[in-house]
């Protein structure tokens, strides 16, 4: 049996790590500019309703806490996402971990649920 080369384990473990993470990042980049842009521009239409009038002050409350509830909506998606990203990076690393140990010592490991 071949003893784990650390450099080599650490190599594998930072790309692997990098890619799963990267992959997600650029899903959570589009999913975060696009909400973003609906927040910011739900924004002007409210801001303009309010300067025109169209929005009254019996309205306002409404609109605003719409706009508080699409901003906490948006946060808790994004931590939703961000969980996700951080336990596919987990299972990589540890899919790579498993994969060294096993070729290092010649016993298959079970892979993780």
């Amino acid at each position: 049996m071949a003893a784990i080369d650390i450099s080599s384990l650490i190599q594998q473990l930072q790309t692997t790590a990098s890619q799963v993470a990267q992959k997600d990042i650029t899903v959570l980049q589009g999913f975060s500019e696009r909400q973003i842009k609906a927040i910011a521009q739900q924004a002007a239409l409210v801001s303009a309703g309010i300067a025109s009038g169209q929005i009254t002050e019996e309205t306002q409350e409404f609109f605003l806490d719409s706009l508080k509830t699409m901003a906490q909506s948006f946060a808790n998606t994004l931590q939703g996402l961000a969980t996700v990203t951080i336990e596919k990076v987990w299972n990589a690393l540890v899919g790579v971990l498993w994969s060294a140990i096993g070729t290092a010592t010649g016993i298959s490991l079970p892979a993780i649920a």
